[in-house]
């Protein structure tokens, strides 16, 4: 059963408020440090998803926990498990460490910034230096929209087309809803996520027909 087409990059996001670093952009970090979802498969719920943030001197930690269960008639068919920790001075991400347990399937990916750029190896690919605007696939910084994505499952390049829409109602956990910015991916990945102060939500389309939406908390 192919619960999640596109679940090597389905990853959490973050409400903005300003980290300063002098002399740097601001980073930004959600109100409380904390952020979460909940997931959905089309009306059913199967998991959750939660990143916090830790300020550093002159830096930022995120952690992300995803956890998801799908079960058939109270039978558990599939279960994913995913553990993040990016690490950044100033604005530049400078390490990344990952493990996943993918319904059985285990990955785990290492990030370091080093002279050459930040490197990547994992499991499941070669040692490789990525682009300079290559930032990793956790979405809580809407920035990742302006160059490839580093897939924290397995540190594999994405190259999404993003194409930006207007301004619309998008659902979030309680039955509520918020005016966000959306914009429309495409090419290897089919998604629609939307923006407001922080990543307000993800609707994506799977082949089997069925949605995969993750309502901000």
């Amino acid at each position: 059963m192919n619960v999640i087409d596109r679940r090597d990059v389905l990853l959490g996001g973050a409400a903005l408020s300003a980290f300063p670093s002098p002399g740097l952009a601001a980073l930004p970090v959600p109100p409380g440090d904390r952020v979460g979802f909940d997931i959905f498969r089309n009306n059913g719920k199967i998991g959750t998803q939660v990143l916090t943030f830790e300020r550093t001197p002159g830096g930022l930690t995120v952690r992300v926990v995803a956890q998801m269960v799908v079960k058939i008639a109270f039978v558990t068919v599939y279960r994913y498990n995913l553990r993040v920790t990016e690490r950044w001075e100033g604005d530049q991400v400078v390490a990344l460490d990952s493990v996943t347990d993918d319904n059985g399937k285990k990955f785990s990916v290492k990030a370091r910034r080093e002279a050459a750029g930040l490197v990547v190896e994992g499991s499941a690919i070669s040692r490789y230096v990525a682009p300079a605007n290559a930032l990793p696939a956790t979405h809580w910084n809407r920035r990742q929209l302006d160059g490839p994505w580093i897939n924290p499952q397995d540190g594999k390049l994405t190259r999404p087309i993003i194409t930006k829409a207007g301004a619309e109602s998008v659902p979030v956990s309680g039955g509520k809803s918020v005016t966000a910015q959306k914009f429309v991916l495409s090419g290897d990945i089919r998604w629609d996520m939307w923006y407001d102060q922080t990543w307000a939500g993800l609707l994506a389309k799977q082949q089997d027909g069925s949605q995969i939406r993750y309502l901000r908390q």
